[in-house]
């Protein structure tokens, strides 16, 4: 069934064809990385980074030597900055990947009356996968190409055969991202379901055949069965891989001296994915409340313990209808996980559950209970997991809102980019909120190099700055006509760097680049990294990313910053999904605040528009105030 965009190719996951991704020129980058940050610093601070940007790229000094490595690695090298920027995003963070690292997509809220159904929903989205890794597996999967700007550009397919080969091995100081080689005689292939906290290997081919939908029921079935059986209850070793990173490694070291150990994790690692069948969680099935159970699972007296969160996919379907997938985000970008999904919800829209045919199911071997030996310490250490995990879960403060003001549609009809225009929107909401522009991370696919990723949009710029101040201060004699162009400027500005990031001519990748390349050369860190306008331009206070669907599901994510914000947008024809995250314990954040903001100045520019276009008639500013109050009263509701 194939839905997704493009002409197929022979060799998808050979994407030598594609170009190298360019090393910028250094002084573009470092002008460019001062008039990032000129705006966002103090003056004296601005001055001082200004002389030592000046000292690095002096002919013959350290920023030229630096250059001159990056362009001799990017001959010898498929992509010069992939793994300098998969350690430094992912692989060395030692935070706990719920939350903080892992985002969900959330799919429509399902109806199960009973227990079965749910079982036939886990059924029929296993089938899905199954149809979508055979696509994989045979090189089928069409070529994916870009839009917008540089439309028909065909982009790098690697990601997507890592999407149930790969595996994220917790280390003590860094992390790997272990990708699995196909054989020519594969063994069975499995995948994990999770339980009420147990973990079962379910056989997805046996004796070279797969598994129909049917056997699949049955065999949920029986996990079922097994699970509920109180006499085999195992400890909840799950809980151990939601820890710190660091902390979980030193666990794991402690599991695998155990030889039963040993080959439960290794069965959990080769799996194709997790399955994780989820009790009730006992909330109110609103959006927010969906996509918290999705980041975290509701902690350690909810799902939190059904999780294996080193794995790149996890379907969740709850017996509550609360459904979605949780991803391990350093195999692939959230591109990649839309199209997938994407796929798997067409499938089980367009493919009748199947049902009806019983095959020989007394021929099926059984599913099998993963065991555990728990010694004191292990034990120790998943008292302290849960802990954690379940003050990570009393910290997250969630707000998923749809905005039904407008959608892209409007947007476009103003001749402007709806992610441009957005971005706009949530600089003006945060400015509104704390009174100052902070520096702001947007992905930018780099998917047209080859082993591309992405890159940064610095959204806030000198531009938007300027645009906020005229909307906010109440001082200002400026006329609609000069805050609209202002507005226009902001658009140009945040479109104009998007399209140097999309063709790989950004700031980040490259300073990160120079960073380490001096690291591997054994020199002392150079002081333009040293620096505190450095240190402030890599705090992503405001964390963003448009992750629109052509189907009903979206995207969520938890803030990267103690003081920060998740913002991740789904801009539809009529409306905008917003699911704004950002953490309890912080004085200076409140996700009500923030989506009150955006919708009162997603208003006013709409308004703006409107003034200065007079095809349609502004919305009063009572209405606007109205509205802005049940962002707050509905957030939880949506």
């Amino acid at each position: 069934m194939p839905v997704l965009e493009g002409k197929p190719s022979k060799d998808q996951d050979d994407q030598s064809g594609l170009p190298k991704l360019p090393v910028p020129p250094l002084q573009q980058t470092l002008d460019m990385y001062l008039n990032c940050m000129r705006h966002l610093v103090p003056e004296e601070q601005y001055r001082r980074t200004q002389t030592i940007t000046d000292k690095f790229q002096a002919p013959g000094g350290l920023g030229e030597l630096l250059q001159k490595k990056l362009l001799e690695r990017k001959e010898v090298k498929a992509n010069w900055v992939y793994d300098y920027w998969l350690e430094d995003m992912y692989l060395n963070n030692r935070l706990a990947l719920p939350v903080n690292s892992s985002p969900a997509m959330v799919f429509p809220k399902q109806n199960f009356r009973a227990q079965s159904d749910a079982l036939r929903f886990a059924a029929h989205l296993i089938s899905g996968v199954l149809e979508y890794k055979c696509l994989l597996d045979g090189h089928a999967l069409p070529v994916d190409y870009a839009r917008g700007q540089l439309a028909g550009t065909p982009l790098c397919m690697e990601q997507y055969y890592r999407l149930f080969t790969s595996y994220r091995l917790p280390g003590p100081k860094t992390d790997t991202l272990v990708a699995q080689k196909s054989s020519v005689m594969p063994e069975p292939e499995h995948i994990i379901v999770a339980c009420k906290n147990q973990f079962f290997v379910l056989d997805v081919v046996i004796n070279f055949r797969r598994l129909n939908e049917r056997d699949l029921y049955t065999q949920l079935q029986k996990i079922r069965k097994m699970a509920e059986s109180e006499e085999e209850r195992l400890p909840p070793i799950g809980l151990l891989t939601s820890d710190g990173r660091t902390e979980w490694a030193e666990a794991r070291s402690i599991l695998v001296k155990d030889s039963t150990n040993r080959d439960s994790l290794d069965m959990i690692e080769r799996c194709l994915c997790l399955v994780c069948l989820d009790e009730p969680c006992g909330l109110e099935m609103s959006d927010t409340n969906r996509a918290m159970m999705m980041l975290h699972g509701g902690g350690k007296n909810k799902n939190g313990a059904n999780r294996w969160y080193d794995k790149p996919m996890q379907f969740v379907v709850g017996a509550d209808g609360c459904c979605g997938v949780v991803c391990e985000h350093s195999p692939f970008e959230g591109i990649v996980l839309v199209q997938c999904t994407e796929y798997l919800l067409k499938y089980m829209i367009g493919s009748p559950s199947k049902l009806v045919r019983a095959a020989s199911v007394s021929e099926l071997p059984a599913p099998r209970r993963l065991r555990w030996k728990c010694s004191p310490e292990i034990q120790a250490c998943l008292t302290t997991s849960a802990d954690k995990l379940q003050r990570l879960v009393e910290n997250l403060d969630m707000n998923v809102y749809k905005f039904c003001g407008y959608g892209k549609e409007f947007i476009k009809k103003q001749k402007m980019s709806p992610d441009a225009y957005i971005q706009v929107a949530l600089q003006f909401a945060f400015y509104k909120c704390h009174g100052r522009p902070v520096a702001t991370y947007e992905s930018a696919s780099i998917r047209r190099f080859q082993h591309g990723r992405v890159d940064n949009i610095r959204s806030s710029t000198a531009e938007a700055l300027a645009f906020v101040k005229a909307m906010t201060d109440k001082k200002s004699s400026l006329t609609d006509a000069e805050k609209m162009e202002k507005l226009w400027d902001a658009i140009k500005a945040q479109t104009n760097y998007t399209i140097l990031a999309i063709t790989g001519m950004a700031i980040d990748n490259h300073l990160l680049g120079l960073r380490e390349i001096a690291k591997e050369l054994n020199l002392e860190k150079p002081e333009i990294f040293t620096d505190e306008t450095y240190i402030i331009s890599n705090q992503f206070i405001l964390s963003t990313s448009q992750v629109p669907t052509t189907v009903e599901m979206f995207c969520c994510y938890g803030p990267v910053v103690p003081n920060g914000y998740g913002a991740c947008y789904n801009p539809q024809s009529g409306h905008i999904i917003f699911c704004v995250s950002s953490f309890r314990d912080s004085p200076e954040t409140s996700s009500d605040m923030f989506v009150k903001a955006l919708v009162e100045c997603l208003g006013e520019m709409q308004d703006l528009c409107q003034i200065c276009n007079t095809q349609a008639k502004p919305c009063n500013s009572t209405e606007r105030t109205e509205d802005a109050s049940k962002a707050v009263k509905n957030g939880r509701k949506t």
